[in-house]
């Protein structure tokens, strides 16, 4: 029977330099960027920024949750010169109920440069009011 090991497993077992192994990969410690947006009807295209990460920090997930649903309202998260970054054009329905996201792509990968992250508006307005919270998950050492 073959065995087989993750990327990071394979430098812990098998590498003579365990120099290899970048903390933020293994025994990092997780930090998050908590962000508060009140809303107040951010019309489609608008965008909003709700997190700054610096250089080599590896993003693990990112989670929304609101005080109203926002309805048909479509919104996406990512970066200057790609918008669905994190999170592709999607809906969140269900107040009060956090909701994890993240695309396996970048997720888990070292950023080369600092990147401020926003969601922006695809289709609808945000609703007039309520709360809507976003945090992103990250290691950084």
């Amino acid at each position: 029977m073959p065995t087989f090991y993750g990327l990071q497993m394979n430098k812990v077992l098998n590498s003579p330099l365990q120099s290899l192994i970048e903390v933020a990969h293994v025994g990092g410690r997780v930090r998050c960027f908590n962000e508060k947006i009140t809303l107040a009807s951010q019309a489609i295209a608008d965008i909003v920024y709700v997190a700054r990460l610096p250089k080599n920090a590896v993003p693990l997930f990112g989670v929304i949750h609101s005080s109203v649903t926002l309805g048909a309202t479509t919104f996406s998260v990512g970066v200057t010169g790609t918008v669905a970054k994190y999170r592709a054009l999607a809906v969140f329905t269900t107040p009060d109920i956090p909701v994890i996201y993240g695309l396996v792509a970048p997720f888990g990968e070292m950023l080369t440069v600092q990147e401020d992250w926003f969601l922006t508006i695809a289709a609808l307005a945000f609703p007039a009011a309520g709360t809507l919270r976003h945090q992103v998950y990250y290691t950084l050492d």
